[in-house]
This record gives C-alpha cells, structure tokens and sequence, in this order.
C-alpha cells in the first residue's frame, strides 16, 4: 500500500478545498454576516495542511495500484466531510455531528439537512453549504485527477473507483483530459442555468445556490420551502430541465455539444427518458383534483418525478399530502435513479436497464429452453459476468437499504420514516416521507442515526464497492 501517495494525495485534496472556500468568504464580507472568521481559519488549516503535506511526504513511487484507489477514494470523501465541516462548527457553533452529517450531505449530493431555520443561517454558509453539492456532484476526486499529472502521478485508478455508474466512459484517450471535458460541460451548463434562474428574477446568490443544487442532483436550497418559495413556473420548469439533463450522462451532453447527435439514441438515456415520461403522466393525472387544470398538477408533477429520479431533493409540493398512488410512484423512483455517468444517485438507470432485458431473455429461455439469445445494449453484447456484476450490486444495494432501515428503527424511529431515510441517504436523495419528509429535515433524528445515514452517504454516493472492499480481511493481506 503506497501510503505515502494517499497522504500527499490528500494533502492536496484538502488545499483544493482550502482555495474554494474563497468563494463563500467574499459572500461573508458582501453579506456582513459573522462566519467569515469559520473560512479564514479553515483556509489557512487546509493550507498549511496541503503545503506541509506536499513539501514534507517525499514519494518515490508515483502510481497508484488498484487497493490504494479504493482506499484514497473512501479515505478523501471522510476527510473532506470533516475538513469540510468545520465553517459549521468555528462560524456558527454546530457540533460534530451535525457538521458531519451536513457537510457528507452536501459532497455527496444527498441533500438531507439538519437546519431548522435556513433562512436564518449566514449565506456565506449557506454558500458553501450549496457549493459542497457542486464540487462533489462531478467528483471531487475527477477534479482532483485533472492536475493529478502536473504531479506525475497517474489517476486512472481514482476514477475507476469513484465515479458513479458501473462503467467510466473516456471520451478521450488521456483520462485527465476526459476529467478536463466532463467539468467543462458541467461548468458550461451550470453558466446558462444561472443566467437562466437570473432571468426568472432570482438574485446571483439564489440563482448561484439553486444552480449548484441542480447540476449536482444534490438538493440543499437557500429556503425553508425549497424551490416553492418562488412562486414561479418559469422557475420551476427551468429546474425541472436542468434537473433532468444532471441525470443524463454527462458523456451525451459532451458528444452532443461536439455535434454528435446520435449520442441521443443511447439505449440507457432512452430508457431514463421514458421513465421519466410515464412516471410524470401517472402523478399529474393521479394529483390533478388537487389542482386547477392538467397544466398546472403536470408542472408540480414533472418537477417532482425528475427531482426524485434524479436524486436532486428540491420540492415545490408537499408530496405527502398526494394521492398514496402519487407517493408510491415517488418512493420506487427513489430505487431508480439518474444515468450512469451522471450526477444522480441510487442504483442508476443501466442496471435497472440491462437486468428487465436479462429478464426477458429468462422468461424466452423457459419457453425456448435450447435458443440462444444475446443481451445487448446500444447494439453491444454485454458479456455474462457485466449481468452477474449488476445483480450483486443490486442484492447488495437493497440489502444495505434494510440493514440501514433496521438499523435506524432500533432507535425509536418509526417504520415509514425509517425506511425512507434509508431510501433516501443510500440514493443520495435527501428528502423521505414521514419524519424526514418534505416539508422536514433530519434534525430531530438520534446522533447515532444521524452518523449511521451518513455511512449510508458515503456507501450510495461511492457505490458500494468502493466502500465494502476496504472492510474486507483480504483487502489488508499483501
């Protein structure tokens, strides 16, 4: 295990999140709000941090083997979280666990929230808060691989094991370059939506916050009412549609962007898109006599479907108050998720794809017990170990969500609270029903529960594996 490199590694990852809390602390001194003091002492931790970690750690071996990624991937997500946190605990006085729980909330794009009164807190805080989703909604660590180079250091292994779905498509043959892409597309969106919400009357900070929550899928809004603050459909359905191009793989806005349209036919993003249109249809008709004509209950319905399947977590509608057909719609979305390669969480749209098609073919087997039949995806076989893969991560995936589930009721939570946290944390979504509803948050919630969903963050937001591999005896064995 290269020990060495994971702590120059992580000094540096602590000095790049050093240099953005700029951001928040020229908000603090525009707002005059009192947590400016929380990024100043932050900034100046991180960097001597970063500056003794970079200077003092001498490596001789620059590359990274497959366990140390799995490692540092892990290692730099809990780091962050606490590093990250500590504006809370120095600006405005949340404990630990609290902070812990906001800041993991926040890079992991989950978007569950321990504040009571938002509005109340400094913006700079409520800053940084939303700016945590846009940094961690591409990948910290896909950042990080982009000037990795500069180092001699080698990233392919971060990426394997950190970015979100079960394969990393490079769009160039270099993967820093394929880092380099993959921000720019995600900087370029998040420009017009900001100009957008500008255009729909937000201010820059609201527009600012609501962007990062967006294109990261993650959720936190400056408001207590989230995104029904606003009163505005223009609003609500420019979010909608950022919403659901942060659920598509950032890979298709690329090739898109470059002229290939025929990206557009990808077998998976079809898939999302349908449904996302069937799931939207059958909530506005279901929540119509709620509302004063179809255009009204599909403009509350839209946002809602897209919102959840993509784990974003903003709300415009108190949901709980819908139809339980509506709620129950919600809820199997929370399971689903955005692409892969996309800012969304939960278990992604490819796998839910590929095993209904591996389905199929069973169900032909048992009627043409000696035909041969081929999974394929975008015209491509998919190889018998890729479906054996999926269906681990599938099993493993609801079995964390009734362990967590399980877990969080052995401390007085009820049943339907219990179990959309679960839902919600381990897909990174945020909102739940019952307790942590949407009209809610986690405060209330034991100190115990609230580190375990924020173990639930960290699993859903790494995938599972990246986090459950290091756990294992075979893992520290040479």
């Amino acid at each position: 295990m290269n020990f060495k490199l994971i702590i120059k590694f992580l000094s540096i990852l602590v000095m790049i999140i050093s240099v953005f809390m700029i951001f928040p602390l020229i908000f603090s001194i525009y707002y005059h709000d009192n947590a400016y003091f929380g990024f100043i002492i932050t900034s100046i931790i991180g960097l001597m941090i970063g500056l003794l970690g970079t200077t003092l750690v001498k490596v001789d071996n620059k590359q990274l083997s497959k366990k140390d990624g799995f490692l540092l991937v892990t290692l730099s997500w809990i780091v962050i979280a606490l590093f990250g946190g500590l504006p809370y605990i120095i600006g405005v006085h949340m404990d630990l666990t609290n902070s812990f729980f906001e800041t993991m909330s926040g890079f992991t794009t989950t978007g569950a929230s321990i504040l009571t009164n938002i509005e109340a807190m400094p913006k700079s805080i409520l800053f940084w808060r939303s700016l945590t989703h846009w940094l961690g909604g591409m990948g910290i660590i896909v950042l990080s691989v982009a000037v990795l180079p500069m180092l001699g250091v080698g990233g392919i292994q971060l990426i394997k094991a950190e970015s979100p779905g079960p394969t990393m498509e490079k769009i160039s043959p270099r993967i820093a370059e394929t880092a380099k892409y993959l921000w720019l597309v995600y900087f370029l969106l998040s420009v017009i939506e900001t100009v957008l919400l500008l255009g729909g009357g937000m201010n820059l900070f609201d527009a600012l916050t609501h962007t990062f929550g967006t294109m990261a899928t993650g959720g936190f809004s400056t408001k207590n009412a989230s995104v029904a603050y606003f009163h505005s459909a223009y609003i609500d359905w420019v979010i909608t549609v950022f919403m659901f191009l942060a659920g598509a793989n950032f890979s298709i806005h690329f090739k898109v962007l470059t002229g290939r349209f025929s990206s557009l036919k990808d077998d998976e993003f079809k898939f999302y898109t349908l449904i996302v249109v069937i799931a939207t249809l059958f909530v506005s008709i279901s929540i119509l006599h709620q509302y004063t004509n179809f255009f009204q209950a599909l403009r509350y319905g839209a946002f809602q479907v897209v919102s959840i399947m993509t784990t974003t977590g903003f709300v415009t509608a108190n949901y709980e108050k819908w139809p339980h057909f509506a709620q129950t719609v919600l809820f199997i979305l929370m399971f689903i998720g955005g692409c892969s390669g996309s800012t969304g969480g939960s278990i992604k749209v490819i796998r839910i794809y590929t095993l209904l098609k591996q389905s199929i073919i069973e169900i032909k087997h048992h009627i043409h017990s000696k035909g041969v039949f081929s999974l394929l995806i975008n015209k491509q076989l998919i190889r018998k170990n890729i479906v054996y893969s999926i269906s681990g991560f599938f099993f493993l995936y609801i079995t964390i969500f009734f362990i967590v589930a399980l877990s969080v009721s052995l401390f007085g939570v009820d049943i339907i609270t219990s179990l959309s946290a679960s839902a919600a944390t381990l897909g990174n979504i945020g909102p739940g029903f019952g307790s942590v509803g949407p009209v809610d948050n986690y405060a209330a919630l034991p100190s115990v529960v609230k580190w375990i969903l924020s173990f639930a963050m960290l699993v859903g937001r790494l995938e599972i594996y990246t986090v459950f591999v290091i756990l294992t005896p075979t893992f520290w064995k040479k």
